[in-house]
């Protein structure tokens, strides 16, 4: 598994008003947007910014976890989650793999997701 870019995931309140400021205000150019679920910001370097709707699931907003790491990868998301698990990940929940749009949440040893 080759790892393409980094991406940060930042928990959004209201997701227009995240990308307005990511995209319109930090002129970050927009990458991709699924609706109200994700939109993807080039941040430069390979960073990517991933804004995400908070819900019950993921963390608040502007609070410690309100933003974290993902990493884009270059093969389909079922393998490396098989390849994970085979190498002793916990992957967190299911995988959702839908709509151009794949994720598997884990953790590392220390807890951070």
């Amino acid at each position: 598994m080759n790892v393409e870019r980094l991406k940060y995931v930042i928990w959004a309140v209201e997701m227009q008003r995240a990308v307005d400021f990511y995209h319109d205000t930090l002129e970050l150019p927009l990458l991709f947007r699924a609706g109200d679920h994700w939109a993807e910001l080039d941040a430069g370097a390979g960073l990517h910014l991933g804004l995400h709707p908070a819900s019950a699931r993921g963390p608040v907003p502007g609070s410690p976890g309100g933003i974290t790491v993902g990493l884009a990868v270059d093969e389909p998301i079922a393998g490396v989650v098989e390849t994970l698990r085979d190498r002793g990940v916990i992957v967190d929940g299911p995988v959702v793999d839908e709509g151009g749009l794949a994720l598997a949440f884990f953790t590392d040893p220390d807890g951070n997701p």
